[in-house]
């Protein structure tokens, strides 16, 4: 039987229905591994020596790398497509990746990076954007936006990533886990893409602090040494103010119960950088857009941009300009037609390179700072802000520390604020890697701890606020009750009720406005909430009475007032209600 045209048109939506439904269920196989891999792959370790020799130190652990260190027989992509095309697959594994595959751990794949490795937010538009598992309406942070994310998503133990101005530092702390930036020039940068040769360093993300200490043990490789203490906490009280997020009080409390107040030092950090980098005041061109604490930081985030910028067109210039990739519009930002700095310049940056690794070391000796990760939360996906220069030197101010001392650089999770991830960060000078690797492992636990000490703090202060708030808008209600605005009264007694809602008083007042006013249902319910809360509320009793008694409940009225007369034998008002409805009704 032939069909209809009309049961064609049916047959036609229901095709087309189904070839959705089967789009929206590939891109959730897609998006499984939160879209975290360009690519998946599986690179074994050795076997295990023979006994009595000591196991791979990282035997078992899985971990994944950054699409900018190559794989022998695989692409880079470099996170763009063009550069993908126009380049061969690897012919020799970056020395970093192999160390970690003959130290135990299994290489399961590649990671997204931001275009170009260039950007801090995580976005790209051509692999698409990995979801951060610690607030997916967020972006995950980059350039190593999907090294953080597979951490973050248990998907495996540790990963590697690019860190140029924070490339592992900012979605460490966006994704709510560990990232460590060694010191520069500590770990091998062979088989690795450069975006800036004087900034680039490999970092690495872990959720554990034994993971992150014996992955570093095994890429650092520094030999064994007796740990101690840090002699100095340096706390840089000004960025602290900078920052949006509450982090201080938690740090302050772990390093005093650890090393003890005399330790703890406070410092301001902008203050501290004007007299010990007189260099950076070459760059001072104008006022900064910041506040006057924050201007030595934000300068040197200015110059810190300026270097890698000058650096990425020296890299990969030729390349850009004979291929013209697509690139993505906030990196693009980042790469004019003309940038060139004079020699007279680029010695300038590098004094003040050479300044600030030297006032560092000087503030710190054989101590830690600490720092923000970042001064504000991640923003949301596809904000506008994410495109603006404001951003990217906001976002990058904190980590131009470590990036142009060379300093490493550890950022540590804290929670969560406002349902975005809280980070610090610990910073040593440089060589000190092992030193801060193990000062994080001792500090780690004492951390979470304070973090959930203040939680509870919060929660307990917050609940005498609340309740505080509530009783002063019962007394509102209570004055408003008194001079007979009824209706103002009951809206005081609701704010009450809203900001403490297990108070039978607030129900049992608000039933007085609701009788004055004739409304006799919602003064019952009212008093029957009070009664569910105070089983012992004699005028929750006497007042549901009444109501009941208007209602034409005269029964279940006659058994609230008898109750009230158990509850207070010589309560005049219950003893004539019950005797005037007795007489009416029994």
């Amino acid at each position: 039987m032939a069909s209809s045209p009309a049961n064609l048109w049916v047959l036609l939506g229901l095709g087309l229905a189904g070839i959705l439904i089967m789009t929206k269920k590939l891109r959730r196989v897609v998006k499984a591994d939160f879209g975290a891999f360009i690519e998946r792959l599986e690179l074994l370790p050795p076997p295990q020596p023979a006994p009595p020799k000591a196991p791979h130190p990282l035997t078992g652990l899985s971990f994944a790398v950054s699409d900018v260190l190559d794989i022998e027989g695989y692409l880079t992509s470099f996170g763009n497509p063009d550069w993908s095309r126009t380049h061969e697959a690897a012919s020799h594994t970056s020395p970093v990746v192999a160390s970690l595959i003959d130290g135990g751990a299994t290489c399961v794949g590649k990671t997204v990076v931001d275009d170009m490795a260039l950007g801090i937010s995580g976005e790209n538009k051509h692999y698409g954007t990995p979801t951060n598992p610690a607030s997916p309406a967020r972006v995950p942070g980059g350039a190593s936006s999907g090294a953080a994310v597979a951490v973050a998503a248990n998907i495996v133990d540790f990963s590697l990533g690019i860190d140029t101005v924070g490339g592992v530092r900012v979605p460490a702390g966006y994704c709510g886990i560990l990232g460590f930036r060694p010191s520069y020039g500590t770990v091998s940068l062979s088989g690795v893409i450069p975006v800036s040769t004087s900034l680039d360093t490999i970092g690495w993300f872990a959720k554990d602090p034994s993971i992150l200490r014996r992955v570093g043990h095994v890429l650092l490789r520094v030999p064994y040494a007796t740990q101690r203490n840090p002699r100095n906490i340096v706390i840089a009280d000004d960025c602290f103010q900078l920052s949006k997020l509450p982090i201080t009080q938690v740090v302050v409390n772990s390093m005093e119960k650890l090393y003890g107040r005399q330790a703890l030092r406070h410092e301001n950090l902008g203050d501290y950088l004007n007299l010990n980098v007189p260099s950076l005041n070459a760059f001072n061109v104008g006022k900064s857009n910041g506040e006057v604490k924050s201007s030595s930081i934000r300068l040197l985030a200015n110059v810190m941009q300026m270097l890698k910028r000058h650096e990425f067109k020296q890299n990969h210039g030729e390349w850009l300009n004979s291929v013209k990739p697509s690139l993505d519009p906030a990196i693009s930002a980042q790469i004019p037609d003309v940038l060139e700095l004079a020699d007279t310049e680029i010695e300038k940056i590098h004094t003040v390179r050479s300044e600030l690794r030297s006032a560092l070391n000087a503030l710190l000796k054989d101590g830690i700072l600490v720092i923000p990760t970042f001064a504000d939360p991640p923003p949301k996906l596809g904000a506008k802000e994410i495109l603006s220069e404001d951003y990217l030197v906001k976002t990058s101010a904190l980590s131009s520390l470590a990036s142009m001392s060379g300093c490493c650089q550890v950022a540590i999770p804290l929670g969560f604020q406002d349902k975005c991830p809280v980070s610090v960060s610990f910073l040593a000078g440089h060589g000190s890697d092992r030193f801060l690797l193990d000062s994080l492992h001792t500090v780690y636990a004492t951390l979470q701890e304070q973090l959930d000490v203040v939680k509870k703090s919060k929660t307990s202060n917050n609940a005498v606020t609340r309740e505080a708030s509530a009783e002063l808008a019962k007394e509102k209600g209570n004055r408003a009750f008194k001079d007979k605005q009824w209706q103002q009264a009951i809206g005081f007694y609701a704010e009450a009720i809203k900001l403490n809602s297990s108070n039978a008083t607030y129900y049992s007042n608000r039933a007085a406005a609701y009788l004055e006013l004739g409304n006799f249902l919602q003064a019952e319910a009212d008093c029957s909430k009070a009664i569910d809360l105070d089983k012992k509320n004699v005028k929750a009793y006497l007042r549901r009475g009444t109501a009941r008694e208007m209602l034409g409940y005269y029964k279940e009225a006659i058994e609230d007032f008898r109750y009230a007369l158990v509850l207070e034998p010589n309560n005049k008002r219950a003893a004539q209600s019950l005797d005037r409805l007795k007489n009416l009704f029994l």
